[in-house]
C-alpha cells in the first residue's frame, strides 16, 4: 500500500484530499462553542474573575487565618527569659474543618487531573470531568451528612440515651459515623455510569469513601479556635508564631480595632509584652464595626457566594430537567398538570420565602441552598419542555422507542444531550441571581450565622450612630457587582456561541 502522505508539502492533489491527507479532525459542538466564548474579551475577563473567586473560596482558610501557621512553644526561665523549646505544631492545620480539608484535597488533585493531556491518561476530559463530579458528590455529601449526624449526637436536646452512648464510645463514634455515611454514599455512587467496567466503579467509590472516612474521623470534633491565646502568649514570650499572609480570621475581633480605615497599622502596646515577632499589623481594607478585619472577611465570603450559586443552581437545574422532560415527552394531561405546578412555583416570591424560612428554620448555608434551588427550577423546566416537544417526533427518538429502550435511556441518554444547551446558558444567569439573593438576605441580617458574607459587610457600612464607613460599602459592593457581571458576561457569550444563526453567519 502506498504512503498516504503527499509527495510535496506545498501541494496537495485532489486524490490526496479525497484520501483525507491534511485533513484535521472536526471539533465537537461543545469544543467549538467554548472556543467561540474565549474569542470575546469580556468573557475572558469574566472567567478570570470567577477563577480568582474560586481560588479564594478554596484557599482562604490557609491564606487568611488568625491561627498561626506554625507555633513554637518555649519553656520560660525564672528571670522571664526564654528557655528550651517544649513543642512545635501547626494550630492552623488542626483548626481546619472537614469541608476545608476536602476542598483542598479535591482542588490539589482535581485540577491537575483535568489539565493533564489526553495522551498521558488516555481518557477524554469529559470522562475525567465525570469522574471528578462523582468524587465531589460522594466526598462532599459524606462530609456534610457526617457533620449533621455529629451535631445531632451532641445537641443539647438530643435523646439522653443517644447522648450517653456517644459519650461512652467517644473513640468509636467517629469511625461509625464516618464509615457508615461513606459506605451508604459509596453504594449509591457505584451505580453512576462513570466507568463502563464495574470493577473500576467499585475501586473509585471505595477510594473516595476511604479518604472521606479518614477526613471525617480526623475532624469529627475540631478544637474551638482561640485566637487571642496565641497573640497574648506571643506577647508574653511563651510562643513564637509564624502567621499566614493575612494574620486575621473573619471572626476574630479585638475591642481596640473598631472601625479602622484601610491602611491602618496597629502596634501592640501591651505592658508585659516582650520583643517578639508579633510587632505591627496592618489592616489593608480596614475593620468593621465590631473590630473584624475586612480583607479576611472578603476572602472567606468568596466560598459562601460561589457555593450558594453553584449548589442551588445545580439543584434547580436537576429538578427542572426531570420535570421538563416529563412534560415535553408525554404531553397531554401530564403536561397540563405539571404546567400548573410550574405556574404555582413561578408565582412564589423567592425573596419573601427566604425571609420567612430564615425566621422559622435554622439559618445555615445548606438550608439557603435548598430553598433557592427548590423554588427557582421553573425556567429550566420550561426550556427543557420546549426542546423535548420539538424532538419527540424526530427520527432518532422514534428509533430509540422502536428499539425497545427504557424510558430513562430515551429521555436522558438520547434526548437530553440534544436539548440541554438552553438550560446551560440559563444556569449562568441563575448563579448570578442566587448570589444576589444571598447578598440581599445577609444585608437584611437573615444570612447564615457565623459566616463571612459580602452582604453582611455591606449592611455594616452605616454604623449605629449613623456614620457612613465608605470602605465597608465600596469593597463588598464591588465584589458583588463584579461577580454577578462576570456570570452574566459568560452567559451572554455562551448564548451567542451556541446560537445557530450566528454560527451559520460565521461560516
Amino acid at each position: 500500500m502506498s504512503d498516504p502522505s503527499p509527495s510535496s508539502t506545498s501541494t496537495i492533489s485532489g486524490i490526496d484530499v479525497m484520501r483525507g491527507v491534511g485533513a484535521k479532525p472536526a471539533k465537537s459542538f461543545w469544543a467549538d462553542a467554548w472556543d467561540r466564548v474565549l474569542l470575546r474579551w469580556a468573557a475572558r475577563i469574566g472567567i478570570g474573575w470567577i477563577a480568582i473567586i474560586a481560588f479564594f473560596a478554596v484557599f482562604a482558610p490557609v491564606l487568611a487565618n488568625g491561627l498561626p501557621l506554625w507555633t513554637t512553644e518555649f519553656q520560660m526561665n525564672a528571670d522571664g527569659s526564654r528557655g528550651a523549646v517544649l513543642t512545635e505544631w501547626s494550630p492552623l492545620w488542626r483548626g481546619l474543618g472537614a469541608v476545608d480539608l476536602m476542598l483542598l484535597i479535591g482542588t490539589i488533585v482535581g485540577v491537575p487531573w483535568i489539565a493533564m493531556p489526553v495522551s498521558v491518561l488516555r481518557l477524554k476530559r469529559s470522562h475525567r470531568l465525570g469522574i471528578l463530579c462523582v468524587a465531589i458528590v460522594q466526598g462532599g455529601f459524606s462530609v456534610v451528612i457526617a457533620g449533621w449526624v455529629a451535631d445531632w449526637l451532641t445537641a443539647p436536646n438530643a435523646d439522653p440515651g443517644i447522648r450517653d452512648f456517644a459519650t461512652e464510645n467517644a473513640s468509636a463514634v467517629p469511625w461509625l459515623v464516618g464509615g457508615g455515611v461513606s459506605l451508604i454514599l459509596a453504594l449509591a455512587c457505584v451505580f453512576m455510569p462513570t466507568f463502563r467496567r464495574t470493577f473500576s466503579r467499585i475501586a473509585l467509590v471505595t477510594m473516595i469513601g476511604a479518604v472521606s472516612t479518614l477526613v471525617i474521623v480526623d475532624r469529627f470534633d475540631p478544637p474551638r479556635p482561640n485566637y487571642d491565646r496565641f497573640i497574648d502568649l506571643e506577647l508574653k514570650g511563651r510562643y513564637e508564631n509564624v502567621y499566614t499572609v493575612i494574620p486575621w480570621s473573619p471572626t476574630q475581633a479585638r475591642t481596640n480595632f473598631y472601625v479602622l480605615p484601610p491602611g491602618t497599622t496597629v502596634v501592640s502596646k501591651e505592658p508585659d509584652a516582650l520583643d517578639t515577632s508579633f510587632g505591627a499589623r496592618t489592616f489593608a481594607l480596614g475593620t468593621d464595626s465590631v473590630g473584624q478585619d475586612v480583607l479576611s472577611q472578603m476572602m472567606h465570603a468568596c466560598r459562601l457566594s460561589i457555593s450558594i450559586g453553584l449548589v442551588s443552581t445545580g439543584i434547580s437545574v436537576l429538578i427542572g430537567i426531570v420535570v421538563g422532560s416529563l412534560m415535553g415527552y408525554f404531553g397531554g394531561w401530564v403536561d397540563l398538570v405539571l404546567s400548573r405546578v410550574v405556574e404555582i412555583f413561578m408565582a412564589i416570591p423567592v425573596l419573601f420565602l427566604l425571609i420567612v424560612a430564615a425566621a422559622v428554620l435554622p439559618r445555615n448555608t445548606y438550608m439557603m441552598m435548598a430553598i433557592i434551588g427548590l423554588v427557582s427550577w421553573t425556567l429550566s423546566a420550561r426550556f427543557i419542555r420546549a426542546e423535548f416537544l420539538k424532538m419527540r417526533s424526530q427520527d432518532f427518538v422514534q428509533g430509540a422507542r422502536a428499539a425497545g429502550l427504557p424510558l430513562r435511556s430515551v429521555l436522558f441518554r438520547h434526548m437530553l444531550p440534544n436539548g440541554i444547551t438552553p438550560v446551560l446558558v440559563q444556569a449562568s444567569f441563575a448563579i448570578a441571581a442566587a448570589i444576589l439573593a444571598e447578598a440581599t438576605l445577609s444585608f437584611l441580617g437573615l444570612g447564615p450565622d457565623g459566616q463571612a458574607s459580602w452582604g453582611k459587610l455591606l449592611a455594616s457600612a452605616t454604623g449605629q450612630t449613623g456614620t457612613f464607613n465608605w470602605w465597608l460599602a465600596i469593597f463588598p459592593g464591588a465584589a458583588i457587582f463584579l461577580t454577578v457581571l462576570a456570570y452574566n458576561l459568560m452567559g451572554e457569550a455562551f448564548r451567542d456561541a451556541i446560537d445557530p444563526k450566528l454560527r451559520k453567519a460565521a461560516h
